[in-house]
């Protein structure tokens, strides 16, 4: 292990000593006329220096000595050297390192500051505070923020604190050069130094790519035109760009808005470099459109995110209730008790709703860069079901965007739950921000990130209702919540499986790891405060990725769901991957993702994984050497159902060789049944409670276990089932097959009635059915068989 230690520092050390750039300006003080103390520069720049400021003269000799510096121990604004470095047109520059000598008589400033300027201001890089009279060499200065400059950079160096105005400074050569200043880096074509543009027509100078300069001179649409990329971009006046739905706008570097620029829901608009900017000027404009999906009541909540600058809670939902627009305070949040069905009697335990209900704050004002906000539909408008539109109107985010999330330690059970949002006008990979902000990868691996290794997307479907747990008299369901974790992803309550990116305007949940890292906002508060980063690498440029409001992964992994669902509107579902890092253990939720359990569910499934006793997992990964003909899954069910129901467990989705090339079977243990849910799906009946051990997955059977079920639709829909006036039920197939056998059962499994039939159509007698609900599960001659719900009214 040493050795291999040993290896990797020196690769380390290397990749470091060659990162700085080559010299490409030099200067001396050595010719001491107005500002003549260039020695050399790179051929593709101009170079200019060194000068005096105002404050400060020449002193006699042919070294670039200076006096009359402040004796002030703080800068003098007139009293510095300056040189500067201009690309020549077509050319930028990167920065990496500066070197500098100088000196001092004993009355000479003992205090000198480096500036650097490229058009935005004047920033210290370097500060030395005792300047020794006897010359100080300052190699290696670091400059590597400084890059892609296609404009003027300016230094200057500030001395001051001297002893007296007769005190000298100067730049002080090496012997073996004569160079005092030596700036280091790389000047190269500029990527931007072609012009294309847009007339409403046509483009004039070729096809814009990410290394043009792109002007729009005319209205430029999309949908019509196409997508484009671009170094930079400049929409001039009364033109309008718009970035329709399955579209995208790609840029490099700046923007500059004089007209307007449009981007739709589904539109996507990416800027890639932190240090670009995004100006709209006086008499432009930038905006983003935002669709929900179908609403079904003025009470439904969205989550929101704003994508632009400056926009206002009001501005953005001009129609929704006042207070009906809220913002969550992470802060406030405290979950040390539960309730059942929302009864107002707290016993011990987790029920993630805030214990005395200041979590939710009404939110007014600035929308906040990159924090969560939900609201409501209007109570005007057109008739539900419908579609809300918000609108943010602003200078478009770009660059880093770091986010305070908060936890209590005064609990260490709860969910520490943060609500934020996409702070972006286009999508932004869920996997990058999760790399990016998951506190471990595994639990065993700190990660350094501050939250758990999922994200949490409301996709409301289930009714408001008295019994959900919450501050208000009708509460929605916690159950209605999409989860991506960095394997794999899982529907919420409208049972559409997100894709794998967060789209624009989107808020969402995240919760602070309790194991995480944190400063305490104040002594004794317990509430510590950390952060969560957006950046603009994490932002997708394609026509696809912004397409979801709340494109398969391409990746050879297996990974496979299973829903759960009944006749009365129950849906659950579980996700299990197999991915090369993780292991047949809980790996964290990065890896595996556990049900939120304190969440009341009329019914769901789970898995379970050894060791992690009383604990269900909505998303489960293992390695990939655990998939084999032998792997078994172990789905746990849960119903506090007490009417009869008709359940079914499905596969809404699968991916990988292994799982596409082979069976996938629900063992029911209790049964003595197998069943491929690949042919249909598998409906089954139960009593009231939680069933650990009675369901499995796998993927090899005994052929004597089978249930073979009717795939046919037609089949599946040829078996009628009548009750007669005098209380006899008749059977009735509209088939190719005939009746061969009828069970029938009571929603607790338990076998009533074993019946012999044949022929297409059979009348019983049933008279020791009460008036109820019962399964007929009935046997066709080509072996197959068809369950449906047999309901005794006499």
């Amino acid at each position: 292990m040493i050795k291999k230690y040993s290896l990797v520092l020196i690769t380390f050390l290397c990749s470091v000593f060659y990162s700085f750039g080559q010299e490409i300006a030099s200067f001396s003080s050595v010719n001491d006329i107005a500002c003549s103390g260039i020695i050399t520069s790179d051929v593709n720049l101009t170079a200019i220096g060194i000068c005096r400021g105002s404050g400060i003269n020449y002193k006699n000799g042919t070294n670039y000595n200076s006096i009359d510096w402040t004796t002030n121990p703080t800068i003098d604004t007139n009293d510095y050297l300056e040189w500067s470095i201009t690309p020549n047109i077509g050319y930028i520059i990167n920065l990496s390192t500066l070197d500098i000598g100088y000196n001092r008589n004993p009355q000479g400033p003992t205090m000198t500051e480096i500036q650097v300027d490229f058009g935005t201001g004047f920033i210290p890089v370097f500060n030395d505070a005792t300047v020794n009279a006897g010359g100080e060499n300052n190699t290696g200065i670091d400059l590597s923020a400084y890059t892609n400059i296609s404009s003027t950079i300016t230094f200057r160096l500030y001395a001051y604190n001297a002893s007296n105005t007769n005190g000298v400074f100067t730049v002080e050569e090496h012997t073996l050069t004569n160079k005092g200043i030596i700036i280091n880096g790389t000047i190269t074509p500029n990527p931007c130094s072609t012009t294309i543009s847009w007339n409403g027509s046509s483009w004039d100078n070729g096809t814009p790519n990410i290394n043009t300069f792109v002007i729009i001179n005319g209205n430029y649409d999309t949908a019509i035109s196409g997508s484009f990329e671009a170094c930079n971009l400049v929409i001039n006046a009364d033109n309008e760009l718009n970035v329709r739905n399955s579209t995208y706008v790609k840029v490099q570097n700046n923007v500059v808005v004089d007209g307007a620029i449009v981007v739709q829901t589904k539109g996507a608009f990416v800027q890639v470099d932190d240090l670009g900017t995004f100006i709209v000027n006086s008499g432009g404009s930038s905006s983003v459109i935002k669709v929900t999906s179908n609403l079904e009541d003025w009470l439904e909540y969205t989550y929101w995110s704003s994508p632009v600058n400056n926009q206002t809670v009001e501005n953005a939902f001009p129609d929704t209730p006042t207070n009906r627009r809220f913002w969550f305070n992470a802060q406030n949040f405290l979950d040390e008790t539960k309730e059942i069905n929302n009864n107002n009697t707290a016993i011990n335990g987790q029920d993630d709703i805030d214990d005395n209900g200041d979590d939710w704050q009404i939110a007014t004002g600035t929308m906040s860069k990159g924090l969560g906000y939900a609201a409501t539909s209007s109570l005007l408008g057109p008739s539900f079901p419908r579609q809300d539109q918000a609108t943010f109107i602003g200078e478009f985010h770009t660059g880093d965007v770091t986010v305070p999330v908060y936890k209590n330690d005064l609990e260490s059970q709860d969910n520490n739950w943060n609500l934020i949002g996409n702070p972006y006008p286009s999508a932004i990979s869920a996997d990058d921000f999760l790399t990016e902000n998951v506190s471990a990868i595994d639990e065993n691996v700190p990660f350094g990130g501050a939250i758990v290794g999922a994200i949490f997307l409301w996709s409301q479907n289930t009714p408001k209702s008295r019994y959900n747990n919450g501050n208000q008299k009708f509460n929605f369901s916690q159950s209605d919540y999409a989860i991506i974790n960095l394997t794999t992803e899982i529907a919420g309550g409208d049972e559409v499986i997100p894709n794998r990116f967060i789209p624009s305007g989107q808020g969402f949940f995240i919760a602070y790891d309790h194991a995480a890292a944190g400063t305490e906002i104040s002594p004794g508060s317990n509430i510590k405060e950390s952060t969560i980063k957006f950046t603009n690498s994490m932002r997708m440029a394609d026509a696809t990725s912004n397409s979801q409001f709340f494109r398969g992964p391409g990746n050879l992994d297996n990974k496979l769901w299973i829903n759960l669902t009944s006749d009365n509107g129950v849906f659950s579902q579980i996700a299990v991957a197999y991915v090369d890092g993780a292991t047949h253990r809980y790996d964290g939720s990065a890896y595996d993702t556990k049900r939120i359990s304190s969440i009341p569910r009329a019914a769901t499934i789970y898995t379970s994984i050894n060791g992690e006793k009383d604990t269900g997992f909505a998303i489960q990964t293992k390695s990939p050497a655990n998939l084999t003909i032998n792997e078994v899954i172990h789905l746990g069910f849960k119903t506090d159902i007490s009417i009869p129901t008709l359940y079914k467990f499905s596969i809404p989705k699968l991916e990988g060789s292994f799982l596409e090339t082979n069976n996938i079977y629900v063992k029911d243990n209790l049964l003595n049944k197998i069943h491929n849910l690949l042919d249909s799906d598998y409906t089954f009946t139960s009593e009231t409670g939680e069933f650990n051990k009675r369901f499995d997955i796998v993927f090899k059977a005994k052929s004597n276990s089978f249930e073979k079920i009717a795939k046919n639709q037609k089949t599946l829909n040829s078996l009628k089932i009548i009750e007669h006036l005098d209380g006899n039920v008749e059977f009735t197939l509209h088939s190719a097959f005939d009746l061969k056998k009828i069970i029938i059962l009571d929603f607790q499994g338990k076998k009533i009635y074993n019946l012999n039939a044949n022929g297409r159509s059979k009348v019983f007698n049933l008279s020791n059915l009460k008036q109820a609900v019962y399964i007929a599960q009935v046997e066709l001659s080509d072996g197959s068989v068809i369950t449906e719900k047999l309901i005794k009214r006499k």
